[in-house]
C-alpha cells in the first residue's frame, strides 16, 4: 500500500476492467484515484478510479527503427511493416512511403481535413506502423480486423492500406453523425454501439481521454498554422519592402526624367 501511494516512473498501459487501456508516461495515486500522465511533461493527465484498474503492464518496446513523432512524421518515410514475432514483412515492388502523401491522398478522397487524420494516428499508434493494441486493433489507425475486412483493408499493417481504410472509416462516421466530430471520434474508439447506446460519448475514461487529446491536437495545429504568416502575407510583406527601397533608390537619384516616387511593382 505504502508502495502504490509513490509515483511511478514508466511507459506502462494501464488496463481497465471495461477492457479499454491508457497508455502513460508515469502514474500516481491521489485518493482513491490513480493519476495517470499521458505526456512526459505532466500537464496532460486522466485521473481513474483506482478500483477501476485491472493490471498494468509494460508498454510495448518500440519498433527497431524509431516512429516518426507528430512534428515530423509527415517528412519521415514509412520502411516496411513488421508483425509482431514474425520478423519482417517487405513489400516487393514497392517504394518507400512517405506518409505525408498517403495522409494527403486519403483526405482528399474522402474531403477531410489531413491534420484530422494525423491527429487521429498520433492518438491510436503514435505512428507506430505495426502497433497492437490490447484488444487487438492494428496498424497506424487501430483498424479492428473486423472492421479492416468490412472496409477492404487486407493487410492492416500496410501504411496506405491502413489509412486508406481507416479515413474512410471516420468519413463513414462523420456522416452517421452529422459531422458531429465528439460523437465520431467516440465511435471510431468504443464503436457506433456504444455512441447510440449512452446518447453520445460513452462515460468511458479512455474514449474520453482519446476524443480530448485528439481535439486539441488538432486545435494546437489549427492555432499554429493561424499564428504562421502565409506565404500570401510574406510575398505581400516583400514587394512592401521593395517598393520602399526603390522609392528610396529612385528619391536619391538626380534625374528629371524619372518620378520622385516609385511605383509599386505589379503582380
Amino acid at each position: 500500500m505504502a508502495m502504490a501511494a509513490l509515483p511511478c516512473f514508466a511507459t506502462d498501459v494501464a488496463v481497465l476492467k471495461n477492457g479499454f487501456s491508457i497508455r502513460h508516461e508515469r502514474r500516481e495515486v491521489v485518493g482513491n484515484v490513480t493519476r495517470l500522465y499521458v505526456n512526459a511533461e505532466g500537464s496532460s493527465y486522466v485521473d481513474v478510479p483506482t478500483a477501476e484498474i485491472e493490471h498494468f503492464e509494460a508498454a510495448p518496446d518500440p519498433p527497431a527503427a524509431a516512429a516518426p513523432s507528430a512534428e515530423n512524421a509527415g517528412n519521415r518515410s514509412l520502411g516496411p511493416a513488421v508483425f509482431p514475432g514474425s520478423g519482417t514483412l517487405s513489400f516487393p515492388q514497392r517504394p518507400t512511403t512517405n506518409l505525408s502523401d498517403v495522409v494527403n491522398a486519403a483526405s482528399g478522397r474522402y474531403r477531410l481535413d489531413p491534420d484530422l487524420v494525423n491527429s487521429v494516428i498520433k492518438a491510436e499508434s503514435d505512428f507506430n506502423v505495426r502497433a497492437v493494441s490490447p484488444k487487438g486493433a492494428q496498424g497506424l489507425m487501430q483498424l479492428m480486423p473486423g472492421t479492416a475486412s468490412k472496409l477492404g483493408v487486407p493487410n492492416v499493417f500496410d501504411p496506405e492500406a491502413n489509412v486508406e481504410g481507416g479515413t474512410k472509416y471516420l468519413r463513414e462516421l462523420l456522416e452517421r453523425y452529422n459531422f458531429d466530430l465528439i460523437k465520431a471520434l467516440a465511435a471510431y474508439n468504443a464503436g457506433p454501439q456504444r455512441v447510440e447506446q449512452f446518447g453520445g460519448v460513452p462515460p468511458y475514461y479512455e474514449t474520453r481521454a482519446y476524443v480530448a487529446r485528439v481535439v486539441r491536437d488538432f486545435n494546437k495545429k489549427k492555432v499554429a498554422q493561424k499564428a504562421k504568416p502565409s506565404a500570401k502575407a510574406v510575398r505581400a510583406e516583400g514587394a512592401g519592402k521593395k517598393s520602399a527601397a526603390s522609392a528610396t533608390r529612385v528619391q536619391n537619384t538626380p534625374s528629371e526624367k524619372r518620378s520622385p516616387v516609385a511605383k509599386p511593382p505589379s503582380d
